[in-house]
Order: C-alpha cells, then sequence, then structure tokens
C-alpha cells in the first residue's frame, strides 16, 4: 500500500510512469493504488473512436453523504522533446534544490498528486464524515480530447452519477501559488481558408491568377477590425493566423492554391455559431472587393472549412465552490486569489455541462517546457489549500 499523505511521494510515483498522451503508462494503475486503499472504487474505463487512439481513464468513487464533490484532471503528458535540454531525465522525478522535476510535474500529475494526498489527511482527521467525493482522471487531455474525460462523463451520468461541483487541479497560477481561480474559459474555434487560383509563370501573370493575392485580402478581413473590446469576464477576442502555405518549391511559378488556417479565442459577446457567421460575412465581403488582385473582376474563389467540435465560452458562477476555494487560498497563503477566464481550454470545458467547476493547481511556467518542474513548497501549501477546501465545502 502506498503512502498517501505526501504529495511529493505521490507526485514522484506519477511522475515516474511514462504516460506521454495517450499511453496510460502506469500512471493509472501507480493512481488506484493511491486511491483504494482510502476507500474508493474504481473503474477503469476505455473508450474509442475511429481515427483516434484508444484511451483508457479512471473513476474513483467514494460514496457518501451530503454535496459530491468531483475531483477532474489528467495523467497523459506532452512529449518530452529534446532530452539533452532537461537537467534530470524527464521521468526520473529527481527533487534538485528544493524543486521537483519531471514531465507533468505541473501539468498536472502535481495537481492530483496534492488532491490525493489532501484527501487522504482530511478522511484521517474526520473518521466519522462520509463525504461524497470522486476523481475522474482522464489520459486524452493533452491529445485529442475525444476519448477521454467528455466520454467519461456520458458514462459515469448514464450509471446514475450527479455531481454538485468539480475542481480541475489544472496549473492556473502565473506566479505564485494563488494568485488565480479559473472560473471560466474563452470558446475556440479553429477554420482552415483555401483560396483556389490559376497556376502561371511569374513573367505572365495576365495568364494566372495568384492565390497568394486573394488570400491577403481574406486574412486582413478576419484580423482587421477586431471584433469586440472584451467583457467583464472576459479579455477581447483574438484571432491569430497558425498557418500559411502553398505548397511550391518553385520562385518563378505561381502557385495553383494558397491554404491558410486560423484560430479564434472569443469571449461571451459571441457563441460559437455567431461567430463563425462573423467569418463568412467578412470572407465574402473581401472575396468581392480585394485591395491586392488588380485587373481581376471575379471574386476570390475560396472556401471555408470549420473544425469539428468547438469549445464554447462558459463563465461558473456558484459562490459556495468560489468561495470555498478562494477562503482556503486566503487562509494558506495570506493571498486573495483573483478570478480568472484567460488562457487555454481544459477539460472544464465539458464538465460544465454536468456542474458548476473551477480550476485551481500549481504555478504554471514550467508547463509543455524541458525542465518541468515543481517546487516541495508549492506541493506542501497546495494540498494544505486542498484540504482546507474539502473542510469548508463538506462543513
Amino acid at each position: 500500500m502506498m503512502t498517501t499523505f505526501d504529495p511529493a511521494e505521490n507526485l514522484a510515483a506519477l511522475i515516474r510512469c511514462p504516460s506521454v498522451t495517450p499511453a496510460e503508462g502506469g500512471a493509472l494503475t501507480a493512481l488506484q493504488s493511491m486511491l483504494e486503499p482510502l476507500g474508493f472504487h474504481i473503474d477503469r474505463p476505455v473508450f474509442t473512436a475511429e481515427g483516434t487512439p484508444d484511451v483508457e481513464n479512471l473513476y474513483a468513487r467514494l460514496n457518501g453523504t451530503g454535496p459530491h464533490l468531483m475531483f477532474a484532471g489528467h495523467t497523459d503528458v506532452v512529449p518530452t522533446g529534446d532530452l539533452s535540454l532537461w537537467k534530470h531525465p524527464p521521468f526520473g522525478a529527481v527533487i534538485d534544490n528544493g524543486e521537483l522535476y519531471g514531465r507533468g510535474a505541473v501539468d498536472m500529475k502535481g495537481g492530483i498528486a496534492c488532491f490525493v494526498a489532501a484527501t487522504a489527511r482530511y478522511l484521517k482527521k474526520y473518521p466519522d464524515r462520509k463525504p461524497n467525493i470522486s476523481f475522474l482522471i482522464t489520459g486524452d487531455e493533452e491529445g485529442p480530447a475525444i476519448n477521454g474525460t467528455v466520454k467519461v462523463l456520458e458514462w459515469a451520468d448514464a450509471k446514475g452519477e450527479k455531481w454538485d461541483a468539480s475542481l480541475v487541479g489544472e496549473p492556473t497560477n502565473p506566479d505564485r501559488l494563488g494568485e488565480a481561480i479559473k472560473i471560466g474559459r474563452r470558446g475556440s474555434v479553429t477554420g482552415t481558408v483555401i483560396v483556389h487560383g490559376t497556376q502561371g509563370h511569374v513573367a505572365y501573370p495576365h495568364n494566372a491568377d495568384n492565390p497568394v493575392r486573394g488570400i491577403m485580402a481574406l486574412l486582413n478581413s478576419l484580423l482587421i477590425p477586431a471584433y469586440d473590446q472584451g467583457t467583464e469576464n472576459f479579455q477581447a477576442t483574438n484571432l491569430e493566423i497558425t498557418s500559411i502555405d502553398v505548397g511550391n518549391p518553385a520562385t518563378n511559378v505561381i502557385p495553383a492554391k494558397a491554404t491558410a488556417s486560423f484560430n479564434i479565442r472569443f469571449n461571451d459577446t459571441w457563441t460559437a455559431d455567431t461567430l463563425q457567421q462573423e467569418v463568412s460575412r467578412r470572407l465574402q465581403a473581401a472575396a468581392t472587393d480585394s485591395p491586392f488582385r488588380q485587373g481581376k473582376a471575379e471574386p476570390v474563389n475560396y472556401e471555408l472549412i470549420w473544425s469539428e467540435d468547438p469549445s464554447h465560452v462558459f463563465l461558473t458562477r456558484n459562490d459556495k465552490l468560489i468561495n470555498a476555494l478562494n477562503g482556503a487560498i486566503k487562509a494558506i497563503t495570506g493571498k486573495q486569489a483573483s478570478l480568472s477566464t484567460s488562457g487555454g481550454t481544459s477539460d472544464a470545458r465539458f464538465i460544465k455541462d454536468y456542474c458548476p467547476v473551477v480550476e485551481f493547481g500549481l504555478v504554471g511556467q514550467t508547463m509543455h517546457m524541458a525542465n518541468e518542474r515543481t517546487s516541495l513548497r508549492d506541493l506542501v501549501n497546495l494540498t494544505a489549500i486542498y484540504e482546507k477546501f474539502l473542510e469548508d465545502f463538506f462543513a
């Protein structure tokens, strides 16, 4: 039986499991060995979908009375990258100068390790209390996110599981522990624009139609003007062009096609549908009024392709959940955490359809980097915050 009271020991055990997405790598087995002695019933559902890897997940349940709290997270990690850039082996869980090194240390095996330790301490401190706690841990957060949290939620809901609140242990703090609670996330949509032209010799442009000129006009329309100025709870909607390609190795050939991809992170001014309509409107207007295609009367010949399953903007408004967490943060760190909606997406975007959800974890400065690491002090303090949160939430 593992000793689950020490978050550093828990984290070291998880880091030593090379669970590069979508591989389980032993991480869920290690987590199961921590939770079963605490009285949790464990399920390990595996989900599949055509064109995606099979993914193993874990759902642990401690049946009790009162509100049902779900702790959610993921044990899959991103690849290590160039091993020569690592000071210590990425799956070695080496402690150096008060910091624990390893892939997943902050994103987000550290959060899981601390919540396990906090739960173990809470159950030991209050042996007569029977809290309703579950762990929903996926191996598909860093991957396509198709066979992970979204399907575990559907599976558990079909079995009759209902949750009153969820805490996701993602690394939410920019610089110091206690700075920020994520109470929502911006939405995200991704699209691709393909402009079809006519290939030709650069010395005879009148015989060709350069698709690069057309895509310049279309992309310019997507960037200017701004979509909004931000809202009370969210920063301004932002579009980033992520790639432009013509697949043309020759410098004296006008290409036949140009392709560009873009991503938009949007606030609650928009829904995914209304934002896609705005993008379509801008492209159509630009296609018929391009300043870059002198002498071309016909509109730019383009197609717009949207990626499936956009992420929807959401905001959690639940005083019990937010106040219990912020109170615990202040009690341990002395800080009043800000309520943030910045950053990328997380699996909270799926959980919000089932119960109120917030996110709080370690400092995220080194996530996805070589030498990902967390301080032992932060592990101790995050465990204390989670334990105080459990006390207040189940009071």
